[in-house]
């Protein structure tokens, strides 16, 4: 595969046609090193990525770009854009046909269906409810993607929809593995909440409330980052697993000869 050299970003770009791109390098660990720069980017989807957001992605030196979306999301959204000589890797975190129905009714529901599926706290658990179902149960994809890295598809370019669930879920695994302070870990979750980077919502329905401020609201933890959302992942891990080395270990399978070179390849010296 062709691989061009990287041009590391010395300051966050600004990209027209994709949201929440950053490059996770500088990151402390807990023994002292840091995330190497330039080898590990997260973002959401390329699909509306422009020519010039495209020519500046190909510059960084890509060799994968893991896509965490589903079926449903690509057929929405739309394929990502072709970056010559760089792999794309499809690994969904959920199943095609779970949430589609839901999907859509977000998108082209009326107010008083908003209601009643979102409001009192529904929207923020439901998320809570699907941190933890990815933990519990996509342990073969991240066990893929760790594996990947590991070998040598690196630099990589990790990103679903929004660049802020199941993207953000698999940096944090990633950055587990490699032993990152726990405080710098969801510093860098939390930073998908800010306003210039969050998905932009859309909503088909021609309804004059369609984009009210309680629609508005009530669609908010939906589109949010919260540490409530990365809280309720960690006490999967803890209560399900057993504590992050049994989830890495046994769940993900990282032995200490793939979690070395996993470490030789994304820390610095």
């Amino acid at each position: 595969m062709t691989q061009q050299i990287p041009q590391v970003p010395s300051a966050e770009p600004v990209l027209t046609g994709v949201r929440n791109f950053r490059d996770v390098g500088g990151l402390p660990t807990v023994d002292g090193r840091r995330v190497r720069p330039g080898v590990l980017f997260r973002s959401g989807h390329l699909a509306h990525a422009t020519a010039e957001d495209a020519a500046f992605l190909g510059g960084l030196g890509l060799h994968t770009v893991f896509d965490f979306r589903n079926a449903a999301d690509i057929a929405l959204e739309g394929p990502d854009v072709t970056l010559a000589g760089v792999r794309n890797l499809n690994l969904p975190l959920s199943d095609p046909a779970d949430g589609a129905g839901f999907w859509t009714m977000v998108r082209e529901g009326d107010l008083a269906t908003l209601r009643e599926l979102l409001a009192e706290g529904r929207a923020a658990g439901r998320m809570v409810a699907s941190y933890r179902q990815i933990i519990r149960t996509r342990t073969a994809e991240h066990a893929r993607l760790l594996t990947e890295i590991a070998d040598d598809s690196h630099p990589a370019l990790l990103h679903c929809s929004a660049g802020k669930d199941r993207a953000g879920l698999s940096v944090v695994v990633i950055l587990l593995a490699l032993g990152v302070e726990p405080a710098a870990i969801e510093a860098d979750y939390l930073e998908s909440a800010a306003a210039h980077r969050r998905y932009r919502v859309w909503r088909s329905s021609t309804a004059p409330d369609a984009l009210s401020p309680e629609v508005m609201e009530l669609l908010g933890p939906l589109f949010d980052a919260r540490e409530e959302y990365l809280a309720s992942a960690y006490a999967e891990i803890e209560e399900f697993w057993g504590g992050t080395e049994n989830y890495l270990a046994r769940g993900l399978g990282l032995d200490a000869a793939k979690r070395e070179r996993l470490r030789q390849r994304l820390l610095t010296d």
